[in-house]
């Protein structure tokens, strides 16, 4: 199922085009209304999910990359491990495995992760995301509705 790697790279190269575009639009802050409950808002993330860790003091940097290594290979060994069948499950793992990888970039180059999608109602912000963040939820997602469509192994094979 190593097919679905050009999904996983897809999500990387409009994750990353998306990124240099706003760096190259927006000041850090700087903030462009789009519509009423959604900005385009440049933010530096250096921590994790909702700024997780972000004021660790520059270590938090490394971890994130370690980890996302590891679970990465962990992805990348389950997708080759799955049957050609499992199409919802290897689309969700290559949207896991493109938007870490896409956040890692970040990490790698810049020390934080770019964040520029601003989802609002009234006074309360959701945390800045991006394209990578989306996908990783979106593949989360898929993979948990997947877990409850596709019948445990023991039922199948008593079929």
């Amino acid at each position: 199922m190593l097919k679905w790697l050009w999904l996983s790279s897809l999500l990387i190269v409009l994750d990353q085009a998306s990124k240099w575009f706003m760096v190259s639009w927006l000041s850090l802050y700087e903030t462009v209304a789009v519509i009423p409950f959604f900005n385009l808002t440049m933010a530096h993330n250096n921590g994790a999910a909702f700024s997780f860790l972000a004021q660790a003091g520059g270590w938090q940097r490394w971890f994130f990359i370690g980890l996302t290594a590891v679970i990465s290979t962990a992805l990348i060994i389950w997708l080759k491990k799955l049957s050609s069948a499992a199409k919802l499950e290897a689309i969700s793992i290559s949207m896991i495995l493109g938007g870490a990888i896409g956040n890692v970039i970040d990490r790698i180059y810049h020390g934080y992760v770019i964040d520029f999608l601003d989802v609002y109602y009234g006074s309360y912000h959701w945390p800045a995301f991006n394209i990578a963040d989306s996908a990783i939820v979106v593949g989360a997602a898929l993979l948990i509705i997947d877990s409850f469509m596709t019948p445990p192994a023991q039922t199948q094979e008593k079929k």
